[in-house]
């Protein structure tokens, strides 16, 4: 059983799909991490996004593993803990750039779906439901208001001692949907069988119940249609 989890930065993604797969004992996949943990690593060694030569030379020598189950899953890269270094500012600045080059994608996607072989897997991104697995049986397309997003965004600096107006954050969350909409590679949409979650005003909890009823009942006929739960009114 794979769980893809899609949506734009902010939207609670990571932490909702690492809290599911800690409630129902599966794996935890976080593809983000793997975009970041090249991002990261380029920008060390000084590569532009847009030097794919560079950029191939690199994943061929990159190794990313995970280790712990979720919640606390760590992730490395050529053997250094990088769990917090892939989440600093400058990563998360550069990081569309970088993961929308053709070289890196397909090099990532490919790990992912070896990675995930034969598991129950929960995984959360931009293209999971649409490039990464197209087959995975339950979709979530994930999204909250720029307001709320900038907010969560917020705190997650604040736990990293990075101070971050809730304007300029906005300016930033709004740069980047726009680079992940309109990538010509794997752009972040909807996938057509995807149930969107709009989680502004559902708590952490709410999300995971929701998503955990969904795989305790996946023999339900979802209609590949809906646009699933909305919190609006």
């Amino acid at each position: 059983m794979i769980i893809a989890i899609d949506g734009p930065a902010g939207g609670g993604k990571s932490s909702t799909a690492r809290a599911v797969a800690a409630r129902l004992g599966i794996t935890y996949l976080d593809t983000g991490a793997m975009y970041r943990a090249v991002t990261l690593k380029a920008l060390r060694m000084g590569i532009a996004f847009d030097d794919d030569n560079s950029l191939g030379e690199l994943m061929e020598n990159t190794v990313i593993t995970f280790n712990g189950a979720a919640p606390d899953t760590r992730v490395f890269m050529d053997g250094e803990e990088i769990t917090e270094a892939v989440r600093n500012d400058e990563v998360t600045r550069n990081v569309s750039d970088y993961c929308a080059r053709d070289v890196v994608r397909k090099a990532l996607v490919s790990q992912q779906r070896s990675i995930a072989s034969g598991l129950d897997v929960v995984c959360e991104g931009r293209d999971i439901g649409t490039v990464v697995f197209p087959d995975a049986q339950i979709k979530i397309f994930m999204t909250a208001s720029v307001e709320q997003r900038a907010a969560r965004r917020q705190k997650d600096f604040q736990d990293l001692g990075v101070k971050k107006s809730i304007e300029e954050l906005i300016g930033e969350i709004r740069i980047r949907d726009t680079k992940d909409s309109n990538r010509s590679n794997s752009p972040l949409v909807k996938a057509d069988d995807a149930i969107e979650m709009e989680n502004t005003t559902m708590t952490l909890e709410q999300q995971i119940q929701f998503i955990v009823d969904l795989y305790n009942n996946s023999t339900i006929n979802l209609n590949p249609k809906s646009t699933g739960v909305r919190t609006d009114d």
